[in-house]
């Protein structure tokens, strides 16, 4: 057994010596194992293992024979590398490629780094698609010139995918159809043409077996299969990174297309700007991507009634308009990277399950969100700039409620504003429910004006606010007229050495006890009383406040009638004002009678305060102490007035 391995190895050997006139390089992979050299090729060990990869690198030998036994290759590699292929060696390759019939093991074929010719290329491809080759790649054809039409036999393939990228056309001057209806023709499940430059594509002549289409980093418009019915089969449509312009042709474009599911148009110039236009998309459509445009807000009144699915990322989206049409399949929207204030409603898709609005400008969520979407099973809304408020607040009650919705909660959660907030994690953030609760926070503010306009309320009717209140005015007015009808007055010599207040009540008392005794007694004192001193014509405010003002010192008689008199009242609040303005000794106060606390009016508090701190003369009943009484008073009011031309002691002004 082991000299019939070592022969056939050696005979093995022999044949990959000489496919070494043909190649530069050759390298093996056999099941993830790398070997560098031919020899290592056949498994020493007699094993069963297969060659499933054959790279090799192409070069220019005059001394190859083109009668290569490639028996071994064809019954044991499956995929096949080959670079660096010219109008030089095209005939080369089309020997090598002609040897895998239908039937051997290789199904993979990449062509990389090609500089040759339409008519070398169409001789390549018509050899691969009569080959056992299922999936073809080519990459990077640089010099693709003289293109002119070609008759192509695309029957017997088992081609089912070719990949074409990097295609350079040199060829200046062709007809466009005789280039493009080579690819249109392809019997083939899935075509991609990517990063070429493509301006066109036509429309197949027939009903084509397209499933898969890759149009991607081209030069593409919105001229590409326009009223093309051809493509029935066509499940996905890939052309991103292009240039078209106006999404309602995309949809017209897909109208026709009967089968298709899966459409990307992003990183194009998409735009909506002709609400009237009513898109036509085809009813199969169920997954469209439009990330990467210029779409705005009128985009929802262009989408595809049954669509699942749809990516619109990165677009110019302010808000979700509430008046839309319906998309009731609707289960996952991507929104982020737009310019939306808050979230969407649900009005528009009733069976919305994953919404995505990251990198927007949404300060304060709606809190009725998860109310509007209830079958919403994921949001994902990291990197806005929340406002932590009272509305975000609640958001994120409502959010824990539904049960943690939120994708990357807690970390990718944090405030923006307010600034010394900024960075603070969304779940580290409370506010009382006072401050949160508008109808809270006006009932207690209510609750607390009204018990604030009850205290004041009772505090002027306890205290007789009102009534200071107008004292107060109609002292300030008769100081006014006196000041502009006499301002020369206005530095006033006292007249008087008192001024006397008392109840009419107690008037006997006043004119036959004290008036004699004060006036006819030792000394020159003037009284001023308002029968003999006020002026006719004035009112009687002005008039207490002039006499009390004139006379050096104010007495008044105090009993139970006293604090029933309105008027004493009055003169009582004048001379305390007085007290304050200026003579802080200028009140004499005399208890003819006792006054029981009780019968005192609430808003007499001045007095109650005079009578509390000052030291006031109690009218004696024993006889004999009337003449200290007496003394005592005219001790008081003691002071030497200016006598005023003839007034006398005693006399009345």
């Amino acid at each position: 057994m082991t000299e019939k391995m070592g022969s056939l190895r050696n005979f093995f050997l022999y044949k990959c010596l000489f496919a070494l006139t043909f190649w530069n390089h050759v390298s093996l992979s056999v099941e993830n194992e790398l070997f560098t050299s031919v020899y290592n090729y056949f498994p020493e060990d007699g094993s069963d293992k297969k060659v499933k990869s054959l790279p090799l690198l192409y070069t220019n030998n005059h001394q190859s024979k083109a009668n290569f036994d490639w028996v071994v290759i064809q019954n044991t590699t499956e995929s096949l590398s080959l670079s660096e292929i010219t109008n030089d060696n095209v005939k080369k390759l089309i020997a090598l490629l002609s040897n895998f019939r239908q039937g051997s093991r290789l199904q993979n074929l990449t062509l990389t780094n090609m500089s040759v010719d339409w008519d070398s290329l169409i001789k390549i491809f018509q050899t691969v698609w009569h080959s056992s080759i299922e999936y073809f790649n080519v990459n990077s054809v640089t010099q693709l010139s003289d293109i002119k039409d070609q008759y192509f036999d695309y029957s017997g393939t088992s081609m089912k995918a070719l990949t074409m990228k990097k295609v350079l056309i040199t060829d200046l001057y062709f007809v466009q159809d005789d280039l493009y209806k080579i690819f249109a023709g392809m019997n083939i499940p899935a075509l991609t043409i990517a990063e070429s430059e493509m301006i066109h594509m036509l429309c197949p002549s027939s009903d084509s077996p397209f499933r898969y289409l890759n149009f991607s980093k081209n030069d593409l418009t919105d001229l590409l299969f326009q009223k093309c019915d051809k493509l029935i089969k066509l499940e996905t449509l890939i052309l991103q990174k292009n240039k078209f312009e106006t999404l309602s042709k995309v949809s017209f474009m897909t109208s026709r297309m009967k089968s298709l599911k899966y459409l990307d148009m992003s990183n194009n110039l998409l735009s909506h700007d002709a609400p009237d236009v009513q898109c036509q998309w085809s009813e199969s459509l169920t997954e469209l991507d439009l990330s990467s445009n210029q779409l705005m807000d009128s985009v929802f009144e262009c989408l595809p009634v049954n669509i699942k699915k749809l990516d619109l990322q990165n677009n110019q989206i302010t808000s979700v308009p509430t008046e839309m049409a319906e998309l009731k399949s609707l289960k996952e929207l991507n929104l982020a990277s737009n310019r939306l204030a808050d979230l969407p409603g649900c009005g528009g898709f009733t069976s919305l399950e994953f919404l995505n609005i990251e990198m927007n400008l949404i300060l304060t969520p709606s809190a009725d969100f998860f109310q509007s979407c209830p079958r919403v099973r994921e949001l994902q809304a990291r990197e806005n700039p929340f406002k932590c408020s009272c509305e975000l607040q609640d958001f994120i009650r409502l959010e824990r409620q539904s049960g943690g919705k939120l994708f990357g909660w807690p970390s990718a959660y944090v405030c923006v504003y307010p600034e010394d907030l900024r960075g603070t994690q969304l779940k580290d953030f409370h506010l009382t429910d006072l401050a949160c609760n508008t109808t809270l926070l006006l009932v207690t503010a209510l609750l607390l004006t009204l018990v604030l306009v009850g205290v004041v309320a009772f505090l002027c009717i306890y205290l007789d606010v009102p009534w200071y209140v107008r004292m107060t005015w109609q002292w300030t007015q008769t100081k006014r007229r006196a000041w502009h009808n006499h301002p020369e007055e206005q530095e006033r010599v006292l007249q008087f050495h008192a001024f006397i207040s008392y109840s009419e009540h107690d008037s006997l008392w006043v004119k036959n006890e004290l008036i004699p005794n004060l006036e006819k007694g030792e000394g020159c004192v003037q009284l001023c009383q308002h029968e003999r001193n006020f002026v006719p014509g004035k009112s009687i405010v002005e008039n207490i406040i002039n006499c009390i003002e004139k006379s050096y010192k104010s007495i008044f008689v105090l009993s139970p009638n006293f604090v029933q008199s309105e008027w004493c009242h009055y003169e009582l609040y004048f001379a305390h004002h007085k007290l304050f303005s200026g003579n802080s000794n200028s009140l004499i106060l005399i208890l003819l009678e006792p006054i029981p606390p009780y019968i005192i009016p609430a808003r007499y508090h001045k007095l109650k305060a005079l009578m509390a701190k000052r030291t006031y003369l109690e009218w004696p009943k024993e006889r004999s102490k009337h003449a200290l009484f007496w003394a005592n008073l005219r001790a008081a009011i003691s002071i030497n007035l200016p006598m005023a031309d003839g007034n006398r002691c005693g006399e009345m002004d």
